[in-house]
């Protein structure tokens, strides 16, 4: 492949609460479901992301992300995954499908998230890496994101093959795009079906029409346990049967067959080579036993928050610390047309060197955020008898600076996946960055993810002789002494 797979479209973040049912409700005859266990995982064009890079590809995801604590979740999550994201600002709140389970059968489903936002505009960065990709799959979840008109414009013109998943609800597919994937019920909904046709007919007819319509090389459209039926220029269509039994939980089914088929077409196959093995995915997965079998149980990556408890301690407001400190501030800053400045590291022992770093930073903008490393962060980086201070002394110590508006604490080795989350206008580093000569960021790893959005990095001059380490070090010398 010549380049990454690009997935663009509409992300959710879905949930699985598991739980058992001994009762009824005593003021309604509804089952009770006591919770035992949770999974968060991407979903819609998340959850393709996760499948192509589960199979080894190099994935980029264009997608909209909130300024809430769902999409702060779904930054780690993609990050965790190996998927690059590129996010688009999203107006409004983090789409959620959460599934009621007991015992392996869904008993409810609880959408929330209100009405579909507006997603932003595209950076130059995302229109490039469109046009380098070596396929594109669109997985359009009716929600925007594949309406964007510079996006559409990028997507007609790449010469690299265009996989278009569609939703009722969304917009057409952009003309010349290679394959469309429907399922059944979509086609019925695209292209009524004659009264009284069978269930081939019906899917060739509207396979047929949508063909015509968005003037697409080929449509294939699934059907479910029976494999998927493929119409392009010829007259008769080729139905490509499961391998074998395809029983069990199909969520995500359809995700699986346009990520398989799109990885096909980055690796050169035919759209028939391509479908075939987008059946045999498909079909594997849900006998494997469904999302839940092909994705690990999740665990939380970017922190909720700082420390339980008490809204203050030491006089310092626990509600500049985490994620709905900072969604909160995003909110504010972003509504007034401001400058969102950010910079991160560990800030184990606060030092005069950070306290200059951070008040040059807040200088650039209108309001700073601290990306802290977590205590699991900062072990994995210096070692395990790192971090000196916890992660909830720290970050109460960086929010009661004058200059520090809130602190996001994140696990992973790097700020990569909360930078996509707060996607700031600028990141600020401290250190000897400027003394290399040349360009003052060209090494900072920052600089490639500030570019996905049309960010800036920046890095400001340092107190020379402060060090945490060295400052551990002298300690620990003088102790021995």
């Amino acid at each position: 492949m010549r380049g990454p797979v690009v997935v663009l479209g509409d992300t959710l973040l879905d949930r699985d609460v598991e739980g058992v049912v001994n009762r009824l409700c005593p003021d309604s005859p509804v089952p009770v479901l006591d919770e035992t266990a949770a999974t968060d995982r991407p979903g819609g064009a998340g959850l393709a992301a996760v499948f192509a890079a589960a199979q080894g590809a190099e994935v980029v995801l264009v997608t909209a992300l909130a300024d809430d604590a769902g999409g702060a979740r779904l930054s780690a999550l993609l990050a965790a995954a190996g998927v690059r994201v590129y996010p688009l600002a999203l107006n409004g709140a983090t789409p959620e499908k959460i599934r009621l389970r007991a015992r392996g059968r869904v008993l409810l489903r609880h959408d929330r998230g209100g009405t579909s936002g507006e997603p932003g505009q595209p950076s130059d960065e995302v229109l490039r890496v469109i046009g380098a990709a070596s396929a594109v799959l669109v997985s359009d979840y009716g929600r925007g994101v594949a309406r964007q008109p510079a996006l559409r414009d990028a997507l007609a013109a790449t010469r690299a093959p265009v996989v278009w998943d569609p939703h009722p609800r969304g917009p057409a597919a952009v003309p010349g795009v290679h394959l469309a994937t429907p399922n059944e019920s979509e086609v019925r909904e695209l292209v009524p079906a004659l009264p009284g046709a069978s269930r081939l007919a019906t899917a060739s007819r509207g396979a047929q029409g949508l063909r015509r319509r968005w003037r697409a090389g080929a449509v294939a459209v699934t059907l479910g346990g029976d494999g998927a039926l493929l119409c392009h220029a010829g007259s008769t269509p080729l139905v490509v049967p499961t391998p074998g039994s395809a029983e069990g939980d199909t969520c995500g089914a359809g995700d699986r067959f346009a990520a398989a088929a799109s990885l096909a077409l980055a690796q050169g196959a035919l759209v028939s080579e391509a479908v075939q093995a987008a059946v045999a995915e498909a079909s594997a997965y849900v006998a494997g036993g469904g999302v839940a079998a092909a994705l690990p149980a999740s665990r939380p990556r970017v922190r909720a928050g700082g420390t339980p408890g008490s809204r203050t301690r030491g006089g310092v407001p626990a509600d500049r610390v985490g994620v709905a400190a900072v969604a909160t501030l995003l909110g504010e800053v972003r509504a007034a047309g401001g400058t969102v400045v950010a910079t991160g590291g560990c800030f184990d022992l606060l030092h005069a060197g950070h306290v200059a770093t951070l008040e040059a930073a807040r200088q650039l903008g209108d309001c700073l955020i601290v990306c802290l490393n977590s205590d699991a962060s900062v072990a994995g980086l210096k070692g395990p008898d790192r971090p000196v201070q916890s992660e909830g002394d720290r970050g109460r110590l960086l929010a009661a600076l004058s200059c520090v508006d809130a602190v996001l604490i994140f696990d992973e080795p790097t700020p990569e996946a909360a930078l996509s989350w707060v996607r700031p206008d600028v990141w600020v580093k401290g250190g000897d960055y400027a003394t290399g000569g040349g360009d003052g960021t060209a090494g900072l790893p920052e600089a490639e993810v500030l570019r996905r959005w049309g960010g800036n990095t920046v890095v400001v001059p340092y107190l020379d002789g402060r060090s945490t380490t060295d400052m551990i070090v002298r300690t620990l010398a003088e102790r021995t002494r």
